[in-house]
């Protein structure tokens, strides 16, 4: 029996992965194009990629909040369950208001259950959307002087695979946040303490930012959708921060300057 990563090469999969690994664990780590492929608009590769899995680790792509994702999460919980499943480990999303019916999916779904509910990511200024801001030295988003607790991927990551991997945190839910509030211009001003140059951050509207991502070719509905998610919570609703981590994993969580600084030696915002 092995575990399973869907999105083994996500920010927080391919972490989730490298941690089984290096436990010496035996894993599937699962991508559109991987040896063994799994899509989530594909129903035909999900039961190949749940054969002989004890354990799994789901990401959902683009987000729980998306229209489709509550019907994809039944399925797939129920194709788990029949495949003899054991234990399922959900990302979610904190403040989403969708993803909370995702996550009574698998909290009732007879399966061992662990849900890691996660806000913004650290690491997407540095893998993700918001890179390429950052080294342009223009961090162009919406929500104004909103603070919000991202945390770092790697904490999530080490939650997922305690979780995974221990029966401590089986029927748990843990809501995942760094350890300070940061708004957008907070985060601009750490990253050009860490780069050593001007990094602004410049409010936008919905609208405009709708824009911005057609105009990098994202599909219109697509674009949408994701300003309105992003726009939702940002309304101050997660401007608190848990004892997620510490609850989880017996430690603090790590802080965005420890992070920036390292993201910025590794020369990923250079210009």
């Amino acid at each position: 029996m092995t575990n399973l990563v869907i999105g083994g090469t996500g920010k927080t999969g391919r972490r989730v992965v490298s941690g089984l690994r290096d436990l010496g664990l035996p894993v599937r780590a699962t991508s559109r194009s991987g040896p063994v492929p799994f899509d989530w608009t594909d129903r035909a590769t999900w039961a190949p990629a749940l054969d002989g899995v004890r354990a799994a680790y789901l990401t959902y792509q683009p987000d729980l909040a998306f229209p489709g994702a509550v019907e994809a999460i039944g399925e797939l919980t129920s194709l788990a369950v029949s495949g003899g499943v054991r234990r399922l480990v959900l990302l979610s999303g904190r403040g989403e208001d969708e993803a909370a019916a995702s996550e009574r999916i698998v909290q009732e779904s007879g399966l061992e259950w662990t849900i890691l509910r996660c806000g913004f990511f650290f690491q997407n200024y540095s893998e993700g959307a918001f890179a390429e801001m950052v080294r342009a030295g223009v961090i162009a988003l919406p929500g104004g002087g909103v603070a919000e607790p991202s945390v770092d991927a790697d904490d999530i990551a080490d939650a997922a695979v305690a979780a995974l991997t221990s029966d401590r945190h089986v029927d748990t839910l843990y809501e995942l946040t760094g350890p300070r509030l940061l708004t957008f211009a907070d985060v601009a001003g750490e990253l050009s303490a860490a780069t050593g140059r001007l990094i602004r951050y410049v409010p936008v509207t919905a609208e405009e930012y709708i824009g911005m991502l057609t105009g990098y070719g994202m599909p219109a509905t697509e674009a949408v959708l994701l300003t309105g998610l992003f726009t939702t919570v940002l309304d101050g609703r997660n401007a608190s921060l848990t004892d997620g981590v510490r609850l989880a994993l017996g430690r603090e969580p790590r802080d965005f300057t420890a992070y920036a600084k390292e993201a910025a030696a590794s020369g990923v915002w250079k210009a």
